[in-house]
């Protein structure tokens, strides 16, 4: 009884050993193929559930069915027009047919480094078949100015091809050499690109020379409109300031021409009341002009004299 319990026990152990090793899952994400003895059995399998394989002999290879990322190396390369620049892109890929993928290049460490030669390669030739004004652009529209002083900026020269054009082209390109790995490159892009060090120095230098020579025309011309308001504004002051003492001059003789006018009438109507007036003035001018040690010598004929005489 022992015996035939502990042959029921193997027998399920087996069976559930065998099963574990007949059946994998594959989920949205994957895609495999089956191998027996490192080769490729029967068709790829692409659609997610349940699947059969022979238990010990196949073994199953997962490859991911999603978008996969590529990111370039930073690699310094000359234009046609001899300038040279640091490149650095990137890209999207996937692998279109696992079993030739697993063919050709076995896994995606593999397909990295492949991918590699072939972008870098093609960034290369693209690069170097076009002037840097065609890569840095994409349209010929005229730069917009927002500023005076940009209006002297020259007219930039007309592309023929453009950034996304050579994107575009290195894109076609490189999917001709992975047509038979199983992958597709969905899309290239440049995702910066520089001038190398002594050419940015360089680019630098000038650019700083340019809003030098802009700061130095912005200061003569303030320089120049700050002496024209320096100017207008002398010759407005001596413009109000003669206009001023015209204006008191006209005024003072006003007074005059009125007070002599008064002094004529007062004297015409009240002879008594002009000799007070002018008995008070010499009053007033004997109490400012002498003290008790002043000595003074008058004619027979003078104004104090008169006075004094009738005072005695």
């Amino acid at each position: 009884m022992r015996t035939k319990r502990i042959i029921l026990i193997s027998l399920v152990a087996i069976t559930v050993l065998v099963l574990t090793n007949s059946i994998y899952i594959l989920d949205e994400t994957q895609q495999a193929i089956v191998t027996q003895f490192g080769r490729p059995v029967g068709e790829p399998r692409t659609e997610p559930g349940l699947n059969f394989k022979i238990p010990f002999l196949n073994k199953v290879q997962f490859f991911d069915k999603r978008y996969l990322e590529w990111d370039g190396n930073k690699n310094q390369v000359p234009t046609k027009d001899k300038k040279f620049i640091f490149v650095d892109t990137y890209a999207r890929w996937e692998i279109t047919n696992p079993l030739q993928f697993f063919i050709r290049l076995r896994d995606e460490r593999s397909a990295q480094s492949r991918l590699d030669d072939i972008l870098d390669g093609e960034t290369r030739n693209a690069i170097a078949s076009h002037d840097l004004l065609d890569i840095v652009r994409s349209t010929n529209r005229d730069p917009e100015v927002t500023e005076e002083f940009m209006e002297e900026i020259e007219k930039l020269d007309d592309i023929s091809v453009g950034r996304a054009l050579i994107e575009k082209i290195v894109l076609e390109k490189a999917n001709e050499r992975t047509a038979d790995l199983g992958v597709r490159i969905l899309d290239f892009k440049f995702k910066r690109m520089n001038y190398v060090d002594e050419v940015r120095d360089r680019v630098y230098d000038r650019m700083i020379s340019e809003r030098n020579r802009i700061a130095d025309q912005f200061r003569s011309e303030g320089q120049g409109e700050a002496r024209k308001i320096e100017g207008d504004k002398e010759r407005d002051l001596a413009e109000i300031q003669s206009n001023a003492f015209r204006e008191a001059e006209e005024i003072k003789g006003r007074a005059d021409a009125e007070a002599t006018d008064i002094y004529a009438s007062a004297y015409n109507k009240n002879r008594t009341a002009v000799d007070l007036y002018k008995f008070l003035r010499t009053m007033e001018s004997f109490e400012k002009s002498m003290d008790e040690n002043t000595s003074i010598i008058l004619s027979s004929d003078s104004e104090f004299f008169k006075y004094l005489k009738k005072l005695n």
